[in-house]
């Protein structure tokens, strides 16, 4: 099998797990944050600097990929790995979120997804059968099933019907995929909100045999509090001896709330999407470097961060250069978010591994402002 996950250690005060994911291009510790490179790039991050500061597994986009380059293109380079220069993992999703997302004008089949181009207006077509082609091609180690992403909210009746299909589509997937001995493939658990829905989703895609399961539809608007309901009651459905991954979860607070609740792999754009608008997140909460009161400090975004960022600049510096439009401004911010979420990582697996995961989480939501009535997300 491609992709194996390895249990090393159960928390005895949250119940969260300690483990390590065996790819093709390498293994990486659990629970993990895996930085989005849409298209085949962290955004303004070298592929050294995300080895560097601890990634084992990026993000790439099948959607974007397919229609730039091509997939045909990276594939003649060799693969996404050798394309990009990447020696870690990597995850590739199925263009089924941007489908829904960055296009209004699509038409949903059975056969799979009409829908435009969101760049050139061209009419395209997404299946399960295509889906698995493009991400055959890209090679990355671990390619997720083709789903349908469901709007929040939806009524019962859309989400199940949502739920049947993404199942049936699942098994297409599994029929297409062609390089099994070398990339795993992923199902993805839908439901949005609704108890029964996931469970059924969860015994669909088990009976199937993935090598890992992901759980999809979840921080699409909905409330913390939904998304943990959710996640209390998904989670144990899933395989114990395989991994589970958390799509679209990159907020300091859910990726330790994801943890306690049994999740191993989480990603999102949140850190380096903010990072381009000068926002840090800190160990004393989100920092919005552009401020003007930061014109003449001359300390380091955070007094506890020993980042590259933090170790050589000031937060006047940086804003100079964010609000001079300056590319160099973009890599500092960025670099120190994705620092701070992958230490963050480090530390859930440090807690787990002495037993203090609730206690962790604790002192980190009160330091970092979690706790207060008008506390921000990130």
């Amino acid at each position: 099998m491609a992709i194996t996950y390895e249990h090393i250690k159960t928390c005895k005060q949250t119940g969260a797990r300690l483990g390590k994911v065996h790819t093709p291009h390498g293994t990486f510790d659990t629970p993990a944050f895996m930085p989005v490179g849409t298209l085949a790039t962290v955004k303004t991050m070298s592929p050294e600097e995300l080895e560097s500061m601890g990634a084992g597994m990026i993000l790439s986009n099948t959607y974007h990929l397919w229609l730039r380059p091509g997939s045909d293109i990276v594939e003649e380079a060799g693969g996404l790995h050798k394309f990009m220069n990447w020696k870690g993992s990597i995850l590739t999703d199925s263009g089924g979120f941007q489908v829904f997302s960055l296009s209004d004008l699509r038409k949903i089949k059975e056969e799979g997804v009409h829908f435009r181009n969101h760049i050139s207006g061209e009419k395209l077509f997404l299946s399960p059968e295509k889906a698995m082609h493009i991400q055959n091609q890209l090679g990355a180690d671990i390619m997720m099933a083709f789903d349908e992403c469901p709007p929040y909210p939806a009524e019962h009746k859309y989400m199940k019907d949502s739920v049947e299909r993404t199942s049936r589509w699942a098994e297409r997937c599994l029929s297409a995929h062609q390089r099994p001995h070398d990339q795993g493939l992923f199902g993805i658990v839908q439901g949005g909100e609704y108890e029964d829905l996931r469970k059924q989703s969860a015994r669909d895609l088990t009976s199937l045999d993935f090598p890992g399961y992901a759980i999809g539809g979840l921080s699409v608007g909905e409330p913390k509090d939904v998304m943990n309901r959710v996640l209390e009651s998904t989670t144990p459905l899933l395989p114990t001896e395989k991994p589970r991954y958390l799509m679209g979860v990159g907020s300091p607070d859910s990726l330790v709330d994801g943890a306690i609740r049994g999740i191993d792999m989480f990603d999102c754009v949140l850190p380096t999407r903010i990072a381009r608008n000068g926002t840090c997140m800190t160990s004393n909460g989100r920092l919005v470097v552009r401020n003007a009161k930061f014109a003449r400090d001359f300390g380091p975004i955070d007094e506890n961060c020993d980042c590259y960022t933090c170790r050589n600049y000031s937060k006047a510096y940086i804003r100079h250069l964010v609000k001079a439009n300056e590319t160099f401004g973009f890599r500092l911010t960025t670099y120190h978010n994705l620092y701070f979420l992958l230490k963050l990582m480090r530390q859930v697996r440090e807690a787990i591994k002495e037993d203090r995961l609730g206690d962790f989480r604790e002192e980190f939501f009160e330091q970092y402002g979690f706790n207060k009535p008008d506390a921000k997300n990130f």
